[in-house]
């Protein structure tokens, strides 16, 4: 075995597109008998270029290696990016760090790809495939996915506007999120449906929109137990008990019971019920959320889940 075949990206999500790029990436490594390389990055490359402008995460950096393992690609090189790489051409990239470092012997990457300091002018295929051959790299063109383009933004645009079914469409696989259980107002305890207050573990993940939605959770204590099973969730500021614009995250677990307190869910978003809204009265709160669970139960008795 010789060299290797790689693909690089910041793969955030690891979505059907990102899934589509590394089976043929491995699809390649097998023909040429060489290893399958992924290389990807310790941070988001805007955090260098515009720190401002980073986007919300779709994967924490856990998540995103975890899923890349999954594919069963060979190695997953983590490249440090900061301004000394950020600074360098895509020739020198090529030749610096997947030649002279990492053994790259065949770049797949797709058509609209682009890596290395930009110029004026953005480079293309073309270009790349011309400095691979000076650098002694095969530039494959990737196939683009059946179907039609995905991409991180347009997860990133459904789960904003709370469109998680299209969300979980793109990525092939239900989207998740996970939270610290903290102590709440327990107003939801009260109306008969106590929930588990949540605090982001990683708070650069992205949130979705508010609303009502159908979850499915893992939950994990310190103690190392787990609990999986049906919940609710709200997100927003809670309108009915004025709670100003401060936005909680509530989940009601339907078959659990017992003290939650530090412990973290993950949960996996099935299905929006209804958007946040203000009710006239706690008990007419109450009735919508008896109707919320039937809703709920019936979304995730139909459709599929993945956490």
């Amino acid at each position: 075995m010789g060299g290797a075949v790689c693909s690089i990206g910041f793969f955030d999500g690891v979505h059907r597109g990102h899934q589509c790029l590394i089976r043929q990436v491995q699809d390649e490594a097998r023909r040429r008998d060489a290893r399958s390389l992924l290389i990807t990055f310790d941070r988001h490359p805007r955090a260098v270029f515009a720190p401002d402008s980073v986007p919300p995460q779709l994967t924490t950096a856990e998540e995103k290696m975890a899923l890349l393992r999954a594919t069963g690609v060979d190695d997953i090189f983590v490249l440090p990016f900061d301004q000394m790489m950020a600074s360098l051409s895509a020739r020198d990239f090529m030749q610096q760090v997947l030649c002279d470092q990492l053994g790259a012997t065949v770049l797949v990457i797709g058509y609209d790809h682009h890596f290395g300091r930009r110029g004026a002018v953005p480079e293309t295929f073309a270009d790349y495939q011309a400095y691979g051959r000076e650098v002694g790299i095969d530039v494959v063109l990737a196939k683009a996915l059946e179907g039609g383009h995905v991409s991180s933004s347009a997860i990133r645009r459904a789960l904003e506007e709370g469109d998680v079914a299209t969300a979980a469409q793109l990525l092939g696989r239900s989207y998740t999120w996970s939270g610290h259980v903290v102590h709440g107002h327990e107003v939801g305890r009260q109306l008969g449906f106590p929930t588990a207050n949540l605090q982001a573990v990683d708070a650069a993940k992205l949130l979705p929109a508010r609303g009502v939605y159908a979850v499915w959770v893992s939950c994990f204590s310190h103690l190392g137990d787990r609990w999986e099973g049906a919940a609710m969730l709200n997100i927003g500021c809670r309108p009915t008990i004025d709670n100003g614009e401060d936005v909680s995250i509530e989940a009601h677990l339907f078959d659990f019971h017992g003290n939650l307190y530090d412990h973290v869910l993950t949960l996996s978003f099935i299905a929006r019920l209804r958007e946040e809204r203000r009710f006239s009265s706690e008990a007419e709160l109450a009735k919508q959320l008896e109707a919320d669970k039937v809703q709920a139960l019936d979304a995730l008795k139909t459709k599929k889940y993945t956490l």
